[in-house]
């Protein structure tokens, strides 16, 4: 039988979420399988995976062939490199351990870049936020002042209003007075 490393699709419409999945070749995408051993997640930044990382290597060693994407996940998530590390062990080209310390270090490299991108997207974030509220903050000063000067405007001609009828009011006892 002939084994692949697949995705099954799921979630909704415009929203998907993956199953990783051990099937045989010839069943369906969504139909029948062998194990999961995994999910990937693309709708977040960066893409989150979750796998079961020595299930993923006992079916790349006994023979299962991966698809392109499922290849490229293994890749990142260090399957691929474990499996051919192990394969130089096998050759004799290297002892186990030393196997595990190259394993080792490789993984500290990638998790190292893998936390610079996480903290750069969450760097643009909360700039963009930063941008907004100020730009926000702008256009509230700017409304108050808007507020500030009709407010203003009304006042003084609030004044000029009262200030003809006060002139007359004072003008009237005035005019009595010199009769």
């Amino acid at each position: 039988m002939a084994t692949k490393i697949r995705l099954q699709r799921r979630g909704r419409k415009d929203y998907p979420f993956y199953q990783i999945i051990i099937a045989d070749s010839r069943a369906p995408r969504d139909g029948k399988f062998i194990e999961k051993v995994g999910s990937y997640n693309p709708n977040t930044k960066p893409a989150t995976v979750t796998l079961n990382f020595d299930r993923a290597l006992y079916w790349l060693q006994v023979g299962a062939q991966p698809t392109d994407t499922v290849r490229n996940i293994l890749s990142e998530e260090g399957v691929l490199m474990k499996k051919h590390l192990l394969g130089g062990v096998t050759k004799g080209a290297f002892s186990d351990a030393d196997a595990q310390t190259k394993f080792e270090a490789w993984k500290a490299t990638k998790e190292k870049a893998t936390e610079s991108v996480k903290n750069k997207h969450a760097e643009k974030v909360n700039a963009e936020a930063k941008a907004r509220f100020e730009a926000e903050q702008a256009v509230n000063k700017a409304k108050a002042e808007a507020v500030a000067q009709k407010r203003a405007e009304a006042a003084a001609a609030k004044a000029e209003k009262e200030a003809p009828a006060a002139v007359e009011v004072e003008e009237a006892p005035a005019a009595e007075s010199a009769e």
